[in-house]
């Protein structure tokens, strides 16, 4: 994947989780089927978040208590909250996303077996929603997908089962 500059580290983000990165590090998730990663940063500050969003929406889930990084509305305004405390300014916020896969072929046309381009689109709309703008974006498909975001230079690299590695 991406070669880090000096002493740079790799931090990992899981399914349903998000964190923040800033120079040397760079950050990565696995496992992007029918979740979308959502890449927030700021060019000038070269620092990212990165939010691996399961559910388009937190009305969804069943607990009291939510994984606010499960869910696109939820987890997208938490990222901006948590950039914010490391001084980024909102409106210089730019995203990237990747996944929302179809990983299973069902013979039903039920919108709810549409997890993945639901995914797409929830995010889409919060983005838009909070007015940062979408650069680039490798969605759809039916293959799972590794990213990796490098805020030195803003690339995500994506690396997509049987279909190799593409930068956006």
């Amino acid at each position: 994947m991406i070669q880090n500059s000096s002493n740079g580290q790799v931090i990992k983000v899981g399914i349903a989780q998000m964190d923040v990165v800033k120079l040397p590090n760079t950050i990565r998730t696995s496992g992007l089927g029918s979740c979308v990663g959502v890449i927030l940063y700021d060019e000038s500050k070269k620092i990212a978040g990165l939010i691996h969003v399961m559910l388009p929406d937190s009305s969804l889930g069943r607990q009291e208590s939510i994984n606010v990084a499960k869910f696109a509305d939820t987890g997208i305004a938490a990222m901006i909250d948590l950039l914010k405390l490391e001084g980024v300014q909102k409106f210089k916020l730019k995203a990237k996303i990747a996944g929302g896969a179809q990983m299973f072929q069902f013979t039903s046309d039920k919108d709810s077996m549409r997890i993945g381009p639901r995914n797409v689109e929830a995010v889409k709309h919060e983005l838009k929603r909070h007015g940062i703008r979408l650069v680039a974006e490798d969605t759809g498909g039916n293959s799972g997908r590794t990213i990796e975001f490098n805020p030195a230079t803003s690339t995500l690299q994506i690396r997509t089962v049987n279909q190799g590695v593409s930068e956006i």
